[in-house]
């Protein structure tokens, strides 16, 4: 799991990514909310620790502004008590709420929560067995390749955002990393044959002109 935190503790944000990075959950803080803004927009992460009280930008309008380009699971750690913050928070879309100080332990359960609630809810149709590598559509396992595989997967655990070429290419690492973005458009084209009741008008892998394909489930 990789893991976005903004939050400007410098000791705290050390303690959290040595204990999550133990439990093979990679994290990559960002004091500087703006930076964070930029990268979000740009780097995938399966989830974002934000604090409220920060410098330049309060926490809260920094979730409002994320809302508007990510559906990223959100958890919000605060100091703040204020009953009001957390139900903003929440009616502004973040997926939880822990109040500091907090042991790092429950910030674990709580992230590996949130992401497995999300990858049920994106499936439905869909089944991935990281076991066999192997995808069910409806229970049926499709018959892929190992690339196709490895794209249709990672759209499948991003759904309703648009992923671009780059970052199938820079994810996937089947994928060479020299290969032409056509490549790609040749492979979802594949994958969609083997989806899709009419591939011509895919249901569930839509393109997005100019940037790439979003995964609709």
């Amino acid at each position: 799991m990789k893991v976005a935190m903004i939050e400007d503790d410098i000791e705290l944000s050390e303690i959290l990514s040595e204990f999550l990075n133990k439990h093979n959950i990679k994290v990559k803080n960002f004091e500087d909310p703006y930076i964070a803004l930029s990268s979000l927009k740009i780097e995938n992460f399966d989830a974002l620790i934000l604090d409220l009280t920060l410098p330049d930008m309060d926490g809260l309008e920094i979730l409002k502004k994320i809302r508007e380009f990510s559906d990223i699971p959100i958890i919000i750690s605060s100091a703040r008590s204020d009953l009001t913050d957390k139900i903003i928070g929440l009616e502004l879309g973040a997926d939880d709420y822990l109040p500091k100080p907090y042991n790092p332990r429950e910030l674990e359960a709580r992230l590996k929560a949130i992401t497995r609630r999300r990858e049920k809810k994106s499936q439905k149709d869909f089944f991935i067995d990281k076991d066999s590598n192997e995808i069910k559509l409806k229970g049926k396992i499709l018959q892929l390749t190992p690339a196709e595989y490895e794209i249709l997967s990672y759209l499948i655990e991003h759904p309703n955002r648009a992923v671009s070429r780059e970052e199938l290419i820079k994810n996937i690492d089947l994928i060479n990393p020299n290969s032409s973005e056509k490549s790609i458009d040749v492979i979802i084209g594949r994958i969609r044959q083997k989806i899709e009741d009419d591939p011509k008008n895919p249901k569930y892998i839509r393109s997005v002109r100019g940037v790439g394909y979003k995964f609709v489930n």
